[in-house]
């Protein structure tokens, strides 16, 4: 073997090592990269509530359709068909008379021949949010008090104060109590105030509470198909029971081009 013929073979040996090492090397680094760098998450009290009614899961739809048959002094205040971006960005409304109330982000539309005109802004968003209301809780402009202990009914819950930052949706004024269990998580009831239509002040003298009950499992999600609504203080707790609701047909739905399509001659509220 000549000496040449040598060379070329400490040559290439020596090139494939120094390829290899590089090689070795990129794929170290690499690596060390893509470590996670926190394991394990701490969840906010809020986040943990979120968790407890699969909130991811419930985002994972585009759209939840359901019948609500809402009361109060036992008199039938609303019955409809309500269909809802999960995302809440968008809704109707299709009452059992025919008419129908559409929101569109800030905006609201109702038919022209809708009995309760007035009140459509507050129909277009409240009932929503009372039934989004677990899946809101971390929206932009949301303020969290601290987690104190409260008894409610003889039990003790979890009670956090929710408050908005000024310019937050439809009614920034408003307020809200949580009440969730320990154990489970879950909201029992929610303390609050209405400002739509009306002052702070009066609003304030008049706060309410509302309790989630009936629980049904629709496609992983726990969703209340009774509500109760009460009078409330800070004081004295839940009073009587003013109002309630009942939810049926509860089940998420892919919307069609023309679902949230408002017709022409709506009018705008």
């Amino acid at each position: 073997m000549s000496h040449m013929f040598k060379s070329s073979i400490v040559c290439v040996l020596l090139v494939i090592l120094a390829t290899s090492c590089k090689s070795d090397k990129k794929e170290t680094i690499e690596v060390e990269v893509s470590e996670p760098i926190v394991e394990n998450k701490v969840l906010t009290p809020v986040e943990t509530i979120e968790k407890a009614y699969n909130k991811d899961v419930f985002l994972s739809n585009q759209a939840i359709e359901l019948d609500m048959v809402i009361s109060f002094g036992g008199s039938e205040r609303l019955n409809g068909k309500m269909t809802f971006l999960t995302n809440s960005t968008k809704g109707k409304i299709e009452l059992k008379d025919g008419t129908f109330i559409y929101y569109d982000g800030e905006k609201v539309f109702h038919s022209p021949n809708l009995t309760n005109g007035k009140a459509a802004r507050f129909d277009a968003y409240t009932w929503m949010y009372f039934l989004l209301f677990p899946t809101k809780l971390s929206d932009q402009g949301t303020i969290w008090s601290d987690v104190e202990s409260a008894k409610l009914n003889d039990k003790t819950y979890n009670s956090q104060h929710l408050t908005f930052e000024a310019n937050t949706g439809d009614a920034p004024d408003d307020w809200y109590i949580v009440y969730s269990d320990p154990k489970t998580n879950m909201m029992d009831y929610v303390a609050y105030i209405v400002t739509v239509n009306k002052s702070t002040e009066a609003a304030e003298s008049d706060p309410h509470a509302i309790g989630y009950s009936n629980y049904k499992m629709i496609d992983g999600v726990p969703i209340a198909h009774n509500w109760e609504f009460y009078e409330w203080s800070k004081d004295a707790g839940l009073g009587k029971v003013i109002g309630n609701t009942l939810i049926n047909n509860v089940k998420f739905v892919t919307p069609d081009a023309d679902t949230f399509s408002i017709p022409a001659d709506f009018i705008e509220k």
